[in-house]
C-alpha cells in the first residue's frame, strides 16, 4: 500500500459584505444553502477533502468579513495562503469595481514571494438572480479584469442553486497545490508510486 501524502491548503475567500463568500463555502462543504443572511465576524473556516490525482488535499477554506472594520484582522489570516479567491456579486457593480481594492490589499498583507505568479480566482456570484436580468457585470467585463491581472481563472457561480460550485473549488484546490508544490522544495525528486486500483474514484470533474 503506498503512503499517501496529505497535503493541506491554505485558501482566503475575499470580497464585499453580502456577495455570498459563506454561502459559497456552505454549498461546497456542507450542500446547504440559507436565505437568511448573517454577516461574518472576523473570519472563520471550514475544511474539505478531496482527492487530487495521488494526493488527499485537505482544503482549509477562510471566510474573511467582508466589512471594513475587520479588515485590520487581515494579517495573520492571510500568511501562508496558497490561494487567494476573489468573489463579487454580478448584480452589483460596487462589489466588482472594489475587486482591485482587495487583489492589492492581499498582496499588502500576505506578502507572497512573487506577488506576479500568486494565484487568485475570480468568482461572479449569483448568477441566479432574477434569472441573469439585473446582472450589470458582464462576463467580459470580468475576463477583461482577469487578464488584467494575469489571466485569472474566472467561474460564474450560484451558491443557491449549486452551479459551477464544485467545479469553482475544484480548480481553487489545482490551483493551490501547483503553487504549493512549486515551493516545495523538500519533497523533489521522491517518486510517487500509486498502483492505478488504489486510485479512489471519486465524484471529481474535470477543471
Amino acid at each position: 500500500m503506498s503512503l499517501r501524502r496529505r497535503t493541506l491548503l491554505k485558501v482566503i475567500v475575499l470580497g464585499d459584505s453580502g456577495v455570498g463568500k459563506t454561502s459559497l463555502m456552505n454549498q461546497y462543504v456542507h450542500k446547504k444553502f440559507s436565505q437568511q443572511y448573517k454577516a461574518t465576524i472576523g473570519a472563520d473556516f471550514v475544511t474539505k477533502e478531496l482527492q487530487i490525482d495521488d494526493r488527499l488535499v485537505t482544503l482549509q477554506i477562510w471566510d474573511t468579513a467582508g466589512q471594513e472594520r475587520f479588515q485590520s484582522l487581515g494579517v495573520s489570516f492571510y500568511r501562508g495562503a496558497d490561494c487567494c479567491v476573489l468573489v463579487y456579486d454580478v448584480n452589483v457593480m460596487k462589489s466588482f469595481d472594489t475587486l482591485d481594492n482587495w487583489h492589492e490589499e492581499f498582496l499588502k498583507q500576505a506578502n507572497p514571494p512573487d506577488p506576479r505568479t500568486f494565484p487568485f480566482i475570480l468568482l461572479g456570484n449569483k448568477i441566479d438572480i432574477d434569472g441573469g436580468n439585473s446582472r450589470v457585470v458582464s462576463e467580459k467585463k470580468a475576463k477583461d479584469w482577469c487578464a488584467s491581472k494575469g489571466n485569472v481563472p474566472y467561474f460564474e457561480t450560484s451558491a443557491k442553486e449549486d452551479y459551477n460550485v464544485d467545479a469553482a473549488f475544484l480548480c481553487i484546490a489545482k490551483t493551490a497545490l501547483a503553487n504549493e508544490n512549486e515551493q516545495d522544495i523538500y519533497f523533489q525528486g521522491i517518486p510517487d508510486a500509486v498502483s492505478e486500483s488504489d486510485q479512489r474514484g471519486g465524484g471529481g470533474c474535470a477543471c
